[in-house]
């Protein structure tokens, strides 16, 4: 069980077997549903689970109650594997009293029924005193819902922070914060950059010990690194100067030449290159290595007089998620109409800050030493920028 103060218990559940989490994210380590009790004058439990999770969390809030009965739940964010227990914590307590958002107010009723009398309405600074503890609502519209809220605790200084600062994964998965975090970021909040970054100008005056968020672990000695990285991703830029190669290949001659051109970015000294196959890999994985790298490497073969579909859901994907403030370059395969660097213009044309290099290669079927030093002469262009 994971431990964070004598009076802040952790009542959340790690779910080891889900592989697929809203119904797109891959998941090779679980994912964890977070929820705590702060035990004081007043009880507070912080958030619901899923509902795969809810008898689990119930048995887990007994336990950490004793005899006690919670005078409050208080509901970050009402998304449903965050609030498929509301109902049956409300039922088993009936004088407790549920602390929303003004904006979850109007949502709560598609999510549970309960008495609008038991409803607690709260707004930017407004605060919920339970004894020596004392937490203070810090309104986080679309991050990433409209509803979201966040809370800081003043005596032990702790931040629930919501869906910010998560990960996919359970509590005890052994790897680093960052790259499930970063994957988890720009694939479920990347696209309200605006909004995280309102956030963190709000809590930049807090000081924080701990931050509870309801995914991943419970973070207290890398919280300077964690916001660090928030604002770098919050703001479009990129985490590392290199390349990502993003392939579309239907026979294989693309991936030839992908692979061909990784080899020499490499020798001419690219900081860091990394590749993916899009036809294989998995998109969110894609969507984050695209926006963690200074320039994005688009080679794809033309089809149905566009791009190849998998590349064409990749931008997409990138699209939605609001990608900006990078510099592409694009190689197109085709055997008798080239229509791909066309296709993938279009997609970045909608897209903010986008830097398109002039030089680029269409290559006809096979991969062959022509094509190589046409790809030798672009890596020169990208190679300018470092």
């Amino acid at each position: 069980m994971v431990k964070i103060s004598d009076a802040v218990k952790y009542v959340g559940v790690n779910d080891y077997n889900i592989d697929l989490f809203e119904g797109q994210y891959m998941l090779e380590k679980g994912m964890a549903y977070n929820s705590y009790v702060i035990l004081d004058e007043k009880v507070a439990i912080m958030d619901s689970v899923d509902k795969i999770a809810v008898d689990t969390w119930l048995n887990n809030i007994d336990e950490a109650l004793g005899d006690r009965i919670p005078d409050y739940i208080v509901v970050h964010h009402l998304e449903p594997d965050h609030s498929f227990g509301i109902q049956a914590l409300a039922d088993k307590f009936p004088e407790m009293k549920i602390v929303v958002s003004t904006v979850a107010v109007r949502m709560l009723p598609q999510f549970c029924d309960i008495d609008a009398s038991r409803v607690i309405a709260v707004k930017e600074g407004d605060t919920l005193e339970l004894g020596t503890h004392t937490l203070t609502f810090v309104m986080a519209s679309m991050v990433h819902w409209p509803e979201v809220m966040v809370s800081y605790e003043s005596s032990e200084k702790i931040l629930f922070s919501a869906d910010g600062f998560g990960k996919f994964g359970t509590t005890d998965a052994d790897e680093a914060w960052n790259c499930e975090a970063r994957r988890y970021y720009f694939n479920i909040v990347g696209k309200y950059g605006k909004q995280v970054q309102a956030l963190l100008k709000k809590v930049s005056g807090l000081e924080i010990k701990t931050i509870c968020p309801l995914h991943g672990p419970v973070l207290t000695d890398t919280i300077p690194e964690v916001l660090s990285l928030y604002n770098t991703w919050s703001s479009y830029e990129p985490e590392n100067q290199g390349v990502f190669i993003a392939c579309a290949s239907i026979h294989g001659n693309t991936w030839q030449a992908a692979e061909k051109m990784k080899e020499i970015l490499e020798e001419k000294g690219c900081p860091r290159v990394a590749i993916a196959d899009l036809t294989r890999d998995d998109i969110a994985e894609c969507v984050e290595d695209g926006f963690r790298h200074s320039v994005l490497l688009c080679m794809a073969s033309s089809y149905d007089a566009g791009v190849f579909t998998p590349m064409d859901d990749y931008l997409n994907h990138l699209e939605h998620k609001a990608f900006q403030n990078r510099t592409v370059a694009l190689v197109e395969n085709a055997s008798w109409a080239p229509s791909a660097i066309r296709a993938m213009k279009a997609h970045f044309e909608k897209m903010a800050n986008i830097n398109i290099i002039d030089k680029t290669v269409t290559i006809k079927t096979r991969f062959t030493d022509v094509y190589a030093a046409e790809l030798e002469e672009l890596a020169d262009e990208i190679m300018k920028l470092f």
